[in-house]
Parts: structure tokens; sequence; C-alpha cells
């Protein structure tokens, strides 16, 4: 079974390859993503790394939390599920639905 690992504190310039043949140290990587603003496209510094087994999964762990990548400390640990989080329902501004209508007043 596959372990998938946070990553975090990745430097912006970081690549999926390079991350893969990073962590491909501690064991074979099923797969290796970085996390990009769907603006920008920029790197929002974390990523997610799928290791074969277990234990590779806790060797990776082991090896890299707390070391130093590129120029930044990593944070690396077990990926949590993730959360449904509530939908926003968009833009409003704050004081009530005006329909739309900021013309003169109506009468």
């Amino acid at each position: 079974m596959a372990q998938k690992l946070y990553v975090g504190g990745l430097s912006y310039s970081t690549t999926q390859d390079g991350l893969k043949d990073y962590f491909s140290q501690a064991g074979a990587v099923a797969s290796a993503i970085i996390i990009t603003d769907k603006m920008s496209g920029r790197s929002k510094g974390f990523g997610f790394v799928e290791m074969g087994s277990d234990e590779e999964a806790q060797k990776a762990i082991e090896m890299f939390d707390g070391k130093e990548f590129e120029g930044r400390t990593l944070t690396v640990n077990e990926a949590r599920p993730m959360e449904e989080r509530p939908r926003t329902g968009g833009f409003r501004k704050p004081g009530g639905n005006d329909g739309g209508f900021r013309g003169a007043k109506r009468y």
C-alpha cells in the first residue's frame, strides 16, 4: 500500500521532478505533486509525495523532516485526508442585497 506524505517548506523554485528525485533516496516514489496557485501558477510552497510502501514513507519522514532542501527547511509528515470546506457562495459585498442597483434613490 502506498503512503502519501505532506511536504511543507518547499522553495518556490522546486520542481516536481526535483522533489521526486530527492525523495527517491528513501525508496520508490509513486508520485510527487507540488501545489500551485490557480491564478498565478506559482508554487504555494508545499506538496505531496506518495511513497511505494509504509516502510519507505516512514524512512522518508525520518530522513527529511527538519532537513534543508534547496535552501529551505522541510516539514515532512503523513498526509491527512482533505477536509470538506463550506462553500462561500462567491463575492458578496456586506450590507445586504439591493439587487445590484446603485443609482438614484427609488421613491
